[in-house]
Order: structure tokens, then C-alpha cells, then sequence
């Protein structure tokens, strides 16, 4: 499945939802789902500036595509990052840094979220892209 499909089946999922708190019920549901990030990955080089919560992402490059892991210690933010991580793993590097995770606005995600939130996300998103120019930079340095 493509990236852009990714999205649109993302899209998909949470348009049905027409009230924002039932929408966020169902990523915080979707996050439980989610496995915990391994203890060993919750250290400050995984950890999300910016955040109120704690948040951490885990990168990792595999076969040439970028994998990224999320845990938090807040349901809602857990459920953010997971749709965004969910989104960008197994993916190229080139793929996760041309995509940009405008569905969430599109959805009416991010209107809902506090600006700390919004903040963190962003965050996030910056993280995973930083990745994945770093994994395409040392491939070219090969």
C-alpha cells in the first residue's frame, strides 16, 4: 500500500466521526492498541520537545524504509503520534519527507487539540522527517 493510500484510508477511518470528541475517542482507542514502547526507548534522545506530556518516537531504518515507534504518558497525545508513526513507517525516506500529514486537519484533528498539543505534533512530525533525511543522507554517503 502507497503512502498516499495510507493516508486516504487514514482519512477514511476518522471522517465518520462528525463529533470531535468521539473522533479522539476513537484514536485513543486505536493507541491501546498500540504496544508500549520497550522502557529501554524511553530516554531523552527519543523524547518530544515542546510537549507537556512526555512523548517519545523511536526511529529505525530497516531494508531501506523508516520505522518509527510512539508511547506517551497521555492517552490523546499517545493517539496523535501513533496515527502520524502508523503513517510513516515502512515507507521510504523520500516518502516520509514529501508527504506532509495535512488529513489531520482535514479530519478535524488538530482544530480540536490544545496549542501544547498542536506544538507536540508538529513536533513530531518534525522529528520523523529529520529521520528520514538523515537515513537518505547516509545512504548517498555510501
Amino acid at each position: 500500500m502507497s503512502i498516499e493510500a495510507k493516508r486516504d484510508a487514514l482519512v477514511e477511518e476518522l471522517m465518520p466521526f462528525e463529533d470531535h470528541f468521539e473522533r479522539f475517542a476513537y484514536i485513543i482507542d486505536r493507541a491501546k492498541n498500540n504496544p508500549p514502547l520497550d522502557e529501554a526507548y524511553k530516554i531523552d534522545a527519543f523524547l518530544i520537545e515542546g510537549c507537556l506530556s512526555r512523548l517519545w518516537v523511536y526511529p529505525e531504518f530497516r531494508d531501506g524504509k523508516c520505522y518509527f515507534s510512539t508511547d506517551s504518558d497521555a492517552a490523546i497525545t499517545k493517539g496523535t503520534s501513533t496515527l502520524l508513526c502508523d503513517l510513516y513507517s515502512d515507507e521510504t525516506p523520500e516518502d516520509v519527507i514529501a508527504l506532509e500529514p495535512d488529513f489531520l486537519a482535514e479530519v478535524g484533528v488538530t482544530q480540536h487539540l490544545s496549542p501544547n498539543r498542536r506544538n507536540g505534533l508538529s513536533n513530531v512530525r518534525a522529528r520523523i522527517k529529520a529521520y528520514a533525511e538523515l537515513c537518505l543522507k547516509n545512504a548517498a554517503g555510501r
